[in-house]
This record gives structure tokens, sequence and C-alpha cells, in this order.
């Protein structure tokens, strides 16, 4: 997870479980590239813990070969 990702979780009252609840309960809205990297971005729409809609923008992998949150926010 990204500091922008956590910044924003915290700017929204979000848990780190409402995130994982988004992105098992959810599904891919739409594909984006960044324009500098042109690495693909994925906007994820899901349900948090209480129920709420809540989007999760994530990278497919990152450096690492995991996946990366770059931010979050609440519909």
């Amino acid at each position: 997870m990204t500091l922008h990702a956590e910044d924003e979780m915290d700017n929204d009252g979000l848990t780190i479980f409402d995130i994982e609840s988004v992105i098992l309960t959810g599904e891919i809205i739409e594909q984006q590239r960044d324009r500098k990297s042109r690495e693909r971005k994925y906007l994820v729409r899901g349900q948090t813990v209480a129920g709420d809609e809540t989007a999760v923008i994530v990278s497919k992998f990152g450096p690492t070969n995991k996946l990366v949150i770059l931010t979050v926010y609440v519909d």
C-alpha cells in the first residue's frame, strides 16, 4: 500500500480490513494506464466491512511482484 493510499484510507475512516473486503467482494470496473510509466492500473469497486460502496485503485504488480494499492476513496 502506498503512503498516499494510507493517507486516503485514514481520511475516509477506512481500515485495512475495509480495503481487503473491497478487493474480495468487488469487481474491476475500469482499466487505466499510468501516463508516465504506462503501467496498467485497475479501478476495483466493492463493499467495505460495513457494506459501504468504496473504490480502490490497484496496480497489477509492483516492483516486488505483488499487488500494490495506489489509492482508495469512498464513492
